[in-house]
């Protein structure tokens, strides 16, 4: 087994510690989570491991010949080649044996003929047992599990766009093979499908990992340690993201009380300097305090428990048929993307659009925000309703030339322009960071301003366009948090599964051949792709020629996972059985206070108790889906 030992790691940028006598213990079976706030060094130190940025201090121990790939997070230049010959620069490795192999078999003499016969035919096996001959089809097979078309391979990588040249550095460090694989943010410009490909991928292979990214569901599927970089130290936590979570919560916890503590004990300790320190009876009393003070060290809280502080606006009363879309038809110059596509939103709904780059996720979403009126179809709105829309491209929605502040007065109304500040606080746009121009803002910042821009006005329908773009894993639970208890309606694109699977009620799969509605469950609509990429790996099999790759090491469902999906499925019916019940017998005391003569006789509290009535009939509507189709999935894992 491969080893990787670190220690004594440090770098200071001028006055401030980046990096702090760090140690790190790495094996070739460790899946790490390397966690911590924007800022705070993660990527400088898989930097200063991989050797691309010196220290001021490091050791390094790791086992001979074993190898280090790196995928950054940004500032990558790929050559001026093809993105299979990129790809293929993985290979390099092999390199040096070639060159080796080429210069051997030339000598006269006969003994040392026979020593170099040797060394060719070691360095043969160790060719043939690596899987060099078969690179081709493994090159082919990573591209294509990232998101290219055969018809890409031999494209220049100039021709694609920032996300795919990210992609194409992607699968190089992928068919290096290393022994030890350290990737930036590998999610941020992937779709679902590859983002589950990638999962696919990781969970089989064989080397160590170590994993920077926003993406919780991808780092508990593949990590089982974190690591925390906080203020120049790093602190292992057992178990995947989730439970690190946990376990930081429970320790940030203890350490408020404690500095709730301290902060008590200063103040009676001030109190007494303040009445005493004058009055000669008291004087040494008084100095003995103030020494006491100067001892007591402040237990720091950690930055990562900031988060923006998200709330939307009561949502207005809109029908219960929000968007009705009829025969949508949409093309661009040699491609359609709709053809009569119908359907309809209702009132309460957490819609997810998902799909490949290029199926019209954000197409949909721009033409359901009256953006993009080049469309033949009708894309009707119900009574009432009141958008607001995050685009994706920031850039189109922000002025350049504004300063934070005065972007923001630019949309507000005059009264509340006093609580701009306030709000832009809560946002972490602090003291002279709203005199920032939007120009110099990094992507999080301008993510973050563009969404509070739409928190200034109340709406009923939210269309947000990969909300979670640009945002750590806090800033995205306060978002989450935020939209649950949102009283309106949601339309979503995003390729965080995390952010799906805790708010979809449905999902909108869009593929090339069809548009496909999954209702409720994520996991059945998860373990849906999973399966089409399973599909899609063995007929790349059965089309290569005489090559054979390894399926991953375990199926998606065995029968111990099997078990437990029913009995969580069968849990999942008797808590919906219940709120059913509830609902129903709340819906029968709503229509009750209809026909009450001391409400019906007055338009106002008959405005309100239908208003009422309509939304728990809705919401039982809801929970009724979701039993039908949850029970349709249970029918199906029990046969």
């Amino acid at each position: 087994m491969q080893s990787l030992q670190v220690s004594s790691l440090s770098l200071a940028f001028g006055e401030r510690q980046i990096l702090d006598n760090i140690s790190l213990s790495l094996l070739s079976s460790s899946r790490v989570a390397l966690a911590g706030t924007n800022g705070s060094g993660k990527s400088t130190l898989l930097k200063c491991i991989k050797g691309e940025l010196e220290p001021d201090s490091i050791n390094i121990a790791i086992t001979r010949d074993a190898r280090i790939s790196y995928l950054p997070q940004s500032d990558i230049l790929l050559p001026n080649k093809s993105i299979y010959e990129i790809a293929e620069e993985g290979y390099a490795r092999f390199d040096k044996l070639f060159n080796e192999l080429n210069s051997l078999g030339h000598s006269k003499d006969e003994r040392v003929l026979q020593k170099e016969a040797e060394r060719i035919s070691e360095i043969s096996t160790r060719l043939l047992d690596s899987g060099y001959y078969e690179r081709k089809h493994r090159i082919e097979t990573i591209l294509l599990g990232l998101g290219f078309q055969n018809t890409d391979f031999n494209r220049s990588a100039a021709e694609f766009s920032g996300g795919y040249q990210m992609r194409v550095a992607l699968a190089r460090v992928l068919v290096e093979d290393p022994d030890f694989l350290f990737l930036d943010e590998p999610t941020n410009y992937l779709d679902i499908e590859a983002v589950t490909w990638l999962e696919q991928y990781l969970s089989s292979f064989p080397g160590g990992v170590v994993i920077v990214s926003h993406d919780r569901s991808f780092l508990d599927k593949l990590t089982n340690i974190t690591y925390e970089l906080f203020n120049g130290r790093l602190t292992e936590y057992k178990g995947n993201y989730s439970t690190y979570l946990r376990l930081r919560e429970e320790e940030i916890e203890r350490l408020k009380k404690i500095r709730n503590k301290q902060l008590e004990e200063l103040e009676k300790l001030g109190d007494f300097v303040e009445r005493f320190r004058y009055k000669a009876t008291k004087a040494k009393q008084a100095q003995s305090r103030i020494k006491a003070m100067d001892k007591i060290e402040l237990v720091e809280i950690p930055e990562s428990i900031k988060g923006i502080n998200i709330s939307f606006p009561p949502a207005p009363h809109s029908g219960n048929d929000v968007l009705r879309v009829s025969n949508l038809s949409k093309s661009y110059p040699g491609k359609e993307i709709y053809k009569d596509f119908s359907f309809l939103v209702r009132k309460g709904e957490r819609l997810a659009i998902s799909g490949r780059n290029g199926t019209g996720k954000s197409t949909l979403l721009r033409i359901l925000a009256a953006v993009d009126s080049d469309y033949k179809g009708e894309v009707k709105d119900g009574a009432g309703v009141k958008r607001a829309y995050f685009a994706q491209d920031t850039e189109n929605t922000l002025n350049y030339s504004n300063t934070v502040l005065s972007e923001l007065e630019s949309v507000a109304d005059t009264k509340d322009i006093p609580n701009l500040r306030g709000l832009l606080g809560a946002f972490l746009f602090q003291n002279d960071d709203v005199e920032k121009k939007v120009s110099i803002l990094s992507g999080g910042e301008k993510s973050r301003l563009a969404l509070l821009k739409i928190l200034l006005h109340p709406s009923n329908l939210l269309l947000l366009d990969e909300p979670t773009n640009h945002l750590d894993i806090q800033s995205k639970e306060m978002l989450l948090n935020a939209i649950k208890s949102y009283g309106g309606t949601v339309i979503f694109v995003s390729h965080d599964k995390h952010f799906i699977k805790s708010l979809a009620t449905r999902i909108l799969y869009l593929t090339d051949e069809k548009k496909e509605f999954f209702e409720g469950d994520y996991d059945y609509f998860e373990y849906k792709l999973e399966e089409k990429e399973r599909a899609f790996q063995i007929e790349r099999n059965k089309e290569s020629e005489g090559s054979v790759i390894s399926q991953p090491k375990s199926q998606y469902i065995d029968d111990k996972q099997k078990r437990n999906k029913i009995r969580s499925l069968e849990r999942e019916l008797e808590a919906l059985s219940k709120e059913i019940s509830k609902k129903e017998e709340e819906l029968m005391l709503a229509k009750e206070d209809i026909e009450r003569p001391e409400v019906y006789s007055f338009p106002e509290k008959i405005n309100k108790a239908i208003e009422k009535r309509d939304q728990i009939q809705n919401e039982l509507d809801i929970l009724e889906e979701s039993w039908i189709q949850k029970s349709i999935i249970l029918e199906d894992l029990n046969g």
